[in-house]
């Protein structure tokens, strides 16, 4: 077991070659900065979109280009909070800059920030609506009832319920969860999604299969290929909501919008998708997080069986700064490996989607282990009072400390095959250098 778990953390930890330095001599918006603008920036830094201004133009961007080259700098921006100096790096929705195009943009604003030929300008990238769907039109959009969010007043959780209509039982392959306009953004901390079956008698069987998560910043959870969750025949949606005021009272609307597919076909893989080691009282341990102070808190949780792990995503509230996650292998000696670490903003409740083959081979027996970190000192600006203790809960102002995990499970059959497709790319690797 001890050599099998060794070769699946090669492929775990391996990094992508980097390409040979390609910064310019002297970088002009037209010809180099434009670009890596319109790629990576645009979709949010243009009129109409969240960010508080455009990048589209020369015009727009000169006024800021200091601004951008120390957010780009330190890697603020664009979001993505992955450390890049620990495990894996490679993840299908990386809009983070590389090593060069940070230089570039350095090295613009420090020459003076030129426009050069306006002509060389790339024609900007034409742009999905707002609201547009992330997973492409679904193949089912369920609306919840409306819930109206006073001006003001405490927060509200509760559930809403609609029918999914589904006459047959559907895997789905990709599904996101969608508040209807700016202003339902806004309001909605933060929604979790269910599928509720019913007995005989037409009473509703507990809380409901888990499927989505939503908060703010989320993006759609796209499954990866052979893989799929059933949502069953005759179901009930159940959204579990978090609402709170912001000074007008609020129509709130939600959608799920779900892809499934081909009726009659199922999935080589059920994909999973829960909230695990948590540290905040509903699985292991409760907050404690005194005032004026940086704090850490751990949390285990361990898979019965071998699995391919699909996507990680730290979830803490206004103190939390920062979350590894590890895995503990049940070899002898016991071995432990730091997979990946991630800084929290709680604007941006970030999902990491590993691709195919950097996802993580873990044998059966394996031990989750988080480690989450807080900062309730006056140097957090996201704290509203440091000098108050917190503890877990679930209004804003409480925390939380877990990491939603998305994986598959993998027959011990399936799990050394994994393996030695690994061992095979390595050696093929190794053969190329």
């Amino acid at each position: 077991m001890q050599s099998i778990v060794a070769i699946a953390l090669f492929a775990l930890v391996a990094f992508p070659a980097g390409a040979a330095a390609q910064v310019p001599e002297n970088p002009t918006f037209a010809d180099d900065i434009a670009p890596i603008f319109y790629e990576s920036c645009v979709n949010c830094h243009r009129p109409g979109e969240i960010a508080p201004m455009s990048l589209i133009s020369y015009q727009d961007a000169r006024p800021w280009a200091r601004s951008i080259r120390n957010k780009v700098e330190t890697r603020a921006m664009p979001p993505w909070h992955l450390d890049q100096d620990i495990g894996v790096q490679d993840f299908l929705n990386d809009p983070s800059l590389s090593d060069d195009q940070i230089a570039t943009i350095v090295k613009w604003v420090d020459t003076g920030a030129p426009q050069g030929n306006p002509a060389n300008t790339p024609k900007p990238p034409e742009f999905a609506p707002a609201d547009a769907w992330q997973i492409g039109e679904p193949d089912l959009v369920v609306q919840f009832p409306t819930h109206t969010v006073p001006a003001a007043g405490p927060d509200l959780f509760g559930d809403l319920f609609t029918d999914f209509g589904l006459s047959q039982d559907r895997y789905i392959t990709a599904i996101q969860t969608k508040p209807v306009g700016d202003k339902a953004r806004q309001v909605v901390h933060h929604a979790l999604s269910y599928a509720v079956e019913q007995d005989e008698d037409g009473e509703r069987m507990g809380g409901g299969q888990f499927l989505v998560e939503y908060a703010s910043g989320k993006q759609a959870e796209i499954y990866p290929e052979g893989t799929g969750l059933m949502l069953p025949a005759d179901s009930e949606a159940r959204l579990s909501y978090h609402l709170h005021s912001i000074g007008e009272d609020i129509d709130a609307v939600v959608e799920l919008g779900i892809n499934f597919l081909p009726e009659g076909e199922e999935p080589e893989h059920i994909r999973y998708s829960k909230q695990l080691a948590g540290s905040h009282g509903r699985t292991i341990g409760v907050l404690d997080i005194p005032s004026g102070e940086v704090s850490r808190s751990d949390g285990y949780a361990r898979f019965n069986k071998a699995a391919k792990i699909t996507m990680f995503q730290p979830h803490m509230h206004m103190l939390g700064v920062y979350q590894c996650i590890e895995f503990i292998y049940p070899t002898q000696p016991v071995r432990a490996e730091t997979v990946n670490c991630a800084r929290f903003d709680y604007n941006w409740h970030m999902n990491y989607n590993y691709s195919e083959d950097s996802m993580p081979l873990i044998p059966a027996g394996t031990i989750l282990h988080t480690t989450t970190w807080f900062d309730n000192s006056s140097g957090n600006r996201g704290n509203v009072d440091p000098n108050n203790w917190v503890g877990a809960g679930q209004r804003t102002v409480d925390e939380m400390g877990f990491a939603w995990i998305g994986w598959y499970d993998l027959t011990d059959e399936e799990y050394e095959a994994e393996v030695a497709a690994r061992q095979e790319a390595r050696e093929r690797t190794d053969d190329d250098n």
